[in-house]
């Protein structure tokens, strides 16, 4: 975590030592869930080994995987997390998963301690948002073969890491639908 840090900000060696005092550590078991619809997420994790998916239950009952997340990057309810309100969606391990741990108030602490903290937090927050825009505009222009061309191009361990129905999901198609483009672009 620190290193990704430094790579958005220039910080002193006070800064990240505050910074590893408020970190956390936790493994979660493949298949366990690290959060789960209707709580609040009080955590922002980050992912030292694994893949976390982050996927919220439709009203016919399945699953939708919205998000992945994969080692050196960043995971949570990121709306609960900044409304302190009921998370519409579940986090799960899709591996075993070794995660540092900044919760809510190490956060503010890291705020009110810098002004590079809160510079970090909102580039961060910069960052999450294009991506969240990037994927709603490609559901809205992309057809679900485009989106999976674009996937195989862009994020190649998607396709080699995630089981094929998440990856479905994923891309707003049927598991079936995928076969058919994996088949097309052989």
């Amino acid at each position: 975590m620190k290193a990704i840090f430094q790579s958005i900000q220039d910080f002193s060696a006070d800064e990240l030592s505050l910074l590893e005092s408020l970190i956390t550590f936790r493994v979660v078991k493949k298949g366990e869930l690290l959060l789960t619809e209707n709580k609040v997420c009080n955590e922002i994790v980050f992912i030292e080994k694994g893949i976390l998916r982050s996927f919220f239950v439709n009203h016919k009952g399945d699953e939708i995987t919205n998000c992945f997340a994969f080692e050196n990057e960043f995971m949570a309810s990121f709306a609960s997390f900044i409304t302190e309100e009921k998370a519409e969606e579940s986090i799960q391990a899709l591996t075993d998963t070794a995660l540092q741990i900044l919760d809510r108030k190490a956060l503010e602490k890291l705020y009110q301690s810098s002004f590079n903290w809160q510079e970090t937090g909102r580039k961060l927050t910069e960052i999450e948002f294009v991506n969240l825009h990037k994927r709603m505009v490609s559901f809205q222009k992309l057809s679900g073969a485009q989106r999976y061309e674009e996937l195989c191009q862009n994020h190649q361990k998607y396709i080699q890491l995630i089981p094929l129905q998440y990856l479905a999901s994923y891309l707003g198609i049927t598991p079936r639908h995928l076969s058919r483009i994996r088949k097309a672009m052989i």
